[in-house]
């Protein structure tokens, strides 16, 4: 009897190892549809966790917003079912799963440091916040940010080259593709249809930082990707606009009429992060930490004033107060200097002044590039702007920020600058974030006794040091201002609250969005103490003068206890902004400026070599001054406002007049400001 020889392996079990060999662990991927399934839920966990701050936050959101939690679900899906038509399912899967992830922790990240959410506009300015990382993490944070960094990008290329790939055929992958996308796109949009129209989701955002909080980040955060700018409003047309305008002329023949008050100087101090921090509960100093300011409230005009941001977001209420438009309006997160006004024009408190004779001037105390200042500020009407790279004997604080004091002689070099009434509008820094939690002055001045949080005693007793020294510089702007021979109105106001981790409850207001305003005058104006929003804040001052110029200014100053108020202002917006323009006859109201860096000359005078080093004698130099020739930059070091040090003296050989030689104003990361001529 013959026996057949029987075969190690089973045909079954063969094709079973071919198989499995021949896909590298094929096997797993026919798990693709439920891997990106539980892939999905896993980051929306993971980006809500830290959206809300901790499971407690998580938990509240799901059990109270489930709708909201499913649409974030749903938006994470969409994105990650496309793996299903690619051979390299796993890696597009990490790729997008480490994009979102990144996103949550960057979200998780700022809310914790500035109390405003991660969104679109942020991307927008991603080389000023790339700027500012060392003031918000460590030495050892930035390098552990670093290493995170180099271990995803050296995961990518590992998943990359050595992941597995499906062996699916194209038209399976089409198939179950196609199928998926569709399933996924029509749930996500009956989803938010079905929130919207129930009240579970929103498109308009009156509070960010809420609607993260209420609606989720990535349905937040692709709002502030699609949802930019101002939308047509309804029943908007030539007709509606001349409706407009003729409730503003009837509503202003009611007003007091008066002569306006053109040969008043109008200085604006914004003033960053201030605000009374004794309006937290159960916090006390050993002293008084602004008695300039409450010493100037008892006399001048004062209220609160509610500002379009909190934690953050300087330029939203700097747009607000010069424009008097509100940025409510635009798309949620959106800052309008990075989008719209880069290109167009708007009226402004400067171009209304402008028209009636003044010289307008800015002046910032930081980098001239930040918020693209150095070229919206031309197109709201100022003639000239003096930023950090104009100014010299500045002082920084212990986190890099310049110091305010400078500001007063900066102020008064502007309204020295001209022969007529000047509009200064300054915007201080030294209030800025981030605020240390340990101990990082010596002998400080105001030191915190009680605090409801101990965890914050060192932070807030560094920020109430900071808004000291600027109560400081508040006293002695007032001084210098009351020595000139000059009837001047200043109004101060913070841009928006610290980002001191408070709450609603922790505040005597019990509002996050309320700083406080002061418009203090020489010449006698009534004390009108109200409450104002940062759009109204311009109309109530110009209201002061009797100067009723400009379409929005007389809006706010006739138009506001109208019940269509808001309504109207959104259409007026859009009208300049985005429409046909009607209410100016189709075509833009101002042009831009040739607006000037600076209100100091900055000139060489002379040239000296001593012991094979040459010397740029000159006027106005600051730690920004280099010298230029032939339209190249040399190697340059300040020694002070009269006198430089060239380096690179190759090419200043070749000079034969101290006309060859120019003085470049250069920022910290190498933009030319200004040349001189």
């Amino acid at each position: 009897m013959k026996y057949k020889a029987k075969p190690l392996f089973s045909r079954s079990k063969e094709k079973d190892r071919a198989a499995e060999k021949k896909g590298k662990g094929g096997n797993v991927l026919s798990w693709a549809p439920v891997q990106i399934l539980l892939l999905a839920l896993g980051l929306n966990l993971l980006i809500e966790l830290l959206n809300h701050k901790g499971l407690g936050g998580l938990l509240s959101f799901i059990g109270e917003h489930p709708l909201a939690f499913f649409a974030n679900y749903l938006i994470i899906l969409v994105t990650l079912v496309p793996a299903l038509f690619f051979k390299r399912r796993i890696f597009y899967m990490g790729m997008v799963g480490i994009v979102w992830a990144i996103g949550g922790i960057a979200n998780g990240i700022i809310i914790l440091n500035r109390m405003t959410p991660f969104t679109t506009a942020d991307l927008a300015v991603f080389a000023t916040g790339f700027e500012i990382l060392p003031t918000y993490f460590t030495k050892f944070e930035m390098v552990l940010l670093v290493l995170a960094a180099v271990l995803v990008i050296t995961a990518a290329v590992l998943l990359f080259l050595k992941g597995p790939k499906s062996k699916d055929p194209l038209p399976r992958r089409l198939l179950v593709g196609v199928a998926a996308t569709v399933l996924t796109s029509c749930a996500l949009g009956l989803t938010i249809k079905q929130g919207l129209e129930g009240g579970g989701l929103a498109t308009i955002f009156s509070n960010l930082a809420y609607a993260y909080e209420d609606y989720g980040f990535g349905y937040c955060f692709a709002n502030t990707w699609l949802n930019v700018g101002i939308r047509t409003p309804e029943n908007y047309s030539a007709e509606d606009m001349g409706r407009i305008m003729g409730e503003m002329d009837d509503n202003a023949a009611a007003l007091p009429q008066g002569e306006a008050m053109t040969d008043v100087n109008v200085v604006y101090v914004q003033l960053e992060s201030f605000f009374d921090p004794q309006q937290i509960k159960g916090l006390e100093f050993n002293q008084d930490p602004l008695p300039n300011w409450h010493a100037l409230q008892e006399k001048y005009t004062t209220g609160f004033l509610t500002v379009p941001v909190v934690g953050a977001g300087t330029a939203n209420t700097e747009t607000e107060v010069l424009t008097g438009m509100s940025t409510r309006f635009f798309g949620p997160g959106e800052y309008p200097y990075k989008t719209v006004l880069t290109e167009n024009t708007a009226e402004s408190v400067a171009y209304i002044l402008k028209g009636l004779g003044y010289g307008t001037h800015a002046v910032h105390n930081h980098r001239g590039v930040f918020y693209g200042r150095n070229k919206v500020y031309k197109n709201l009407g100022f003639d000239t702007f003096t930023s950090l790279e104009y100014m010299a004997n500045t002082t920084m604080t212990p986190k890099n920020w310049c110091k305010d004091k400078v500001l007063t002689g900066e102020i008064k070099a502007a309204l020295d600058s001209t022969d007529t009434p000047d509009l200064v509008y300054t915007v201080s820094v030294q209030g800025h974030g981030k605020y240390p939690t340990a101990p990082e002055l010596e002998d400080p001045a105001i030191t915190v006794e009680s605090i409801p949080n101990e965890d914050q005693h060192y932070s807030m007793e560094y920020y109430a040091n900071q808004i000291h020294e600027m109560d400081e510089f508040i006293g002695q702007l007032v001084e210098m201002l009351e020595n000139r021979d000059e009837k001047t109105i200043l109004v101060m106001y913070g841009d928006h609250l610290p980002a001191l981790q408070m709450d609603e409850d922790t505040l005597l207001t019990h509002d996050l969005y309320k700083t406080e305003y002061l418009i203090w005058n020489n010449f006698g104006l009534e004390k009108e103490d109200e409450g104002l929003k940062a759009y109204q804040l311009t109309s109530k001052v110009l209201a002061s003068l009797n100067i009723t110029d400009g379409i929005f200014n007389r809006y706010h100053q006739t138009c506001k206890d109208e019940s269509t108020y808001l309504l109207d202002l959104r259409k007026l917006q859009y009208d300049q902004l985005y429409g046909e323009r009607y209410v100016t006859g189709g075509e833009p109201a101002y042009e831009p400026t040739d607006m000037k860096m600076g209100v100091r000359p900055i000139r060489v005078t002379g040239y000296i070599k001593l012991e094979e080093t040459w010397y740029l004698e000159g006027e106005n130099f600051t730690p920004y001054s280099k010298a230029t020739v032939n339209g190249k930059i040399l190697e340059t070091e300040y020694l002070n406002g009269h006198l430089l040090r060239v380096i690179d003296d190759k090419l200043i050989q070749e000079v034969d007049e101290v006309s060859d030689i120019k003085i470049s104003q250069v920022e910290k990361y190498k933009e030319v400001l200004s040349v001189t001529e």
